[in-house]
């Protein structure tokens, strides 16, 4: 129609196959026009927030005025010239798109529902993982206490050393006691709490990355960061310093181990429907495996954030043994109840 008008405009009698394929566009517009009228006035009374000016007829109709205005656009970038019209439809179709489908909550709305029941739930339903990354991890500990017992030597290839500092096989007891205090420390609290927090959020990570070659190396690196920790056990026990060490570490390391224990889970999971995907295919496996990984991940990440505070300032201001003891235990305490009592009546996670 506007090429036709243009040739009318400058004198020139247009071509046969252009007047045609004007005609065709305008009767395609005349014969659909009111129903996107219709489907725009519902679209924008949902958007300005005014549901209550919508009839229930039309209401109903608005899933049924999508596909037809779908259609429309489909047939429409086959056949018309208009570029207006397709601008126009598409805007609608696009917008129509996600009041029908769109999601239906905020981010508080969402937040809420993955607080009181989404991630727990996402949490019991990976129980057989938790289970084989804990035993995993569990003989991590052991073969790094036993590795270094057995050769010093294996504590420098097992402890980086901006982690170890002065905390190696045969320190001096009262270094090591003072290692611990945190007081002499308080104006590097953070740069010593960034790197902890980054190291072990790479390890998180690269825990859950890893699962999708069937969960093998996601299972070694979980025993080589546990190896790690048993290693310094060691050295702590050897100087008689094992419960000041356990409750210097579980201030923030009940949070912080419990998140790389699910992130190894959540890995070891997708590694697991993938190499056992039942009667479905691998892809789809590793797909529903992979949604119900990324809600853990997503708690994952607050809870590297939780350890993160407790670390740069819990346990470096808190400096006697008992209260960090009391803090680690409650935050382990606090993450059991959440996880096995949150969200519980409710469906399972597709």
């Amino acid at each position: 129609m506007a090429l036709a008008a243009l040739f009318r405009k400058s004198a020139i009698e247009p071509p046969p196959a252009i007047e045609a394929a004007a005609l065709r566009s305008d009767r395609f517009r005349l014969e659909r026009e009111s129903e996107w009228r219709r489907l725009d006035a519902i679209v924008t009374a949902l958007e300005k927030k005014r549901p209550r000016r919508i009839s229930d007829e039309d209401l109903l109709a608005l899933p049924v005025l999508y596909r037809k205005a779908a259609s429309s656009l489909a047939v429409a970038r086959e056949t018309t010239l208009d570029a207006a019209l397709l601008a126009y439809l598409e805007s609608l179709v696009r917008r129509a798109w996600f009041q029908v489908y769109g999601p239906r909550t905020g981010l508080f709305g969402w937040l809420r529902r993955f607080l009181f029941g989404g991630w727990s739930r996402a949490v019991r339903e990976i129980l057989p993982e938790i289970g084989v990354a804990l035993a995993v991890m569990l003989a991590g500990v052991c073969m790094g206490w036993l590795l270094v017992s057995a050769d010093a030597e294996w504590f420098h290839a097992l402890v980086p050393p901006e982690l170890a500092g002065d905390r190696q096989p045969g320190a001096d007891p009262a270094a090591l006691r003072e290692s611990l205090s945190g007081a002499a420390d308080a104006n590097g609290l953070s740069v010593f709490a960034a790197y902890l927090f980054s190291n072990n959020a790479s390890v998180a990570i690269l825990a859950f990355a890893l699962g999708f070659a069937f969960g093998i190396p996601t299972m070694l690196l979980l025993a080589h960061n546990m190896a790690l920790l048993g290693a310094l056990l060691f050295v702590f026990a050897e100087a008689g310093l094992a419960p000041e060490f356990a409750a210097w570490l579980s201030v923030h390391g009940t949070t912080e181990i419990a998140a790389i224990l699910l992130a190894g889970a959540a890995g070891l999971h997708i590694g697991r429907s993938m190499a056992f995907p039942g009667n479905r295919a691998v892809l789809e496996a590793a797909a529903s495996a992979g949604r119900r990984a990324a809600v853990i991940m997503t708690g994952v990440v607050l809870m590297m954030v939780i350890a993160g505070l407790l670390e740069a300032y819990a346990r470096q201001l808190v400096t006697a043994a008992a209260p960090r003891a009391a803090i680690g235990g409650a935050m382990l305490l606090f993450w059991l109840a959440y996880f096995g009592l949150v969200g519980r009546g409710h469906g399972r996670i597709p």
